[in-house]
């Protein structure tokens, strides 16, 4: 025999075991967008070695290195964030006008989701920003 409990208590299992399922695919994608990012910028460092090299020789400090590809790399994660979060809510409209399934917006979901992307841009970021920021200008002016 069943009672209402034991269902509520299944339904309960259910949900939070989707819900640890849900959290570490997204964790798994952060890192792996993170990741990204980091190739992007290092591969963006790599092409303009010379002219951090010139930038360095005519007197740019290690933060004015560090901070331009810091921005670099939140202007990058911002555009994803963006994107993400655009596409989610595409999606939840889409999913809603084919199905009968009702799709609710949290603007709070949404902007933590965002600012979460901001952050991993900004921690996969300082990696490449801190290579960029500490190359010598006389060896990084004499890359091709």
């Amino acid at each position: 025999m069943f009672n209402q409990q034991d269902l509520m208590e299944t339904v309960s299992s259910v949900s939070n075991t989707m819900a640890m399922m849900l959290g570490g695919i997204a964790g798994i994608s952060l890192l792996v967008g993170g990741i990204g990012i980091m190739n992007i910028m290092l591969v963006s460092i790599s092409e303009r070695t010379r002219e951090i090299g010139i930038c360095k020789a005519v007197g740019a400090k290690r933060w004015d290195i560090l901070v331009q590809f810091l921005i670099e790399a939140v202007v990058l994660s911002t555009l994803g964030g963006m994107i993400g979060v655009g596409l989610g809510f595409i999606v939840g409209q889409v999913l809603e006008s084919v199905t009968d399934i009702s799709v609710s917006y949290s603007m709070l979901v949404s902007l933590v989701a965002f600012c979460f992307s901001l952050i991993v841009g900004i921690v996969f970021g300082v990696f490449p920003a801190n290579k960029a920021a500490k190359l010598d200008p006389i060896q990084a002016l004499r890359t091709e």
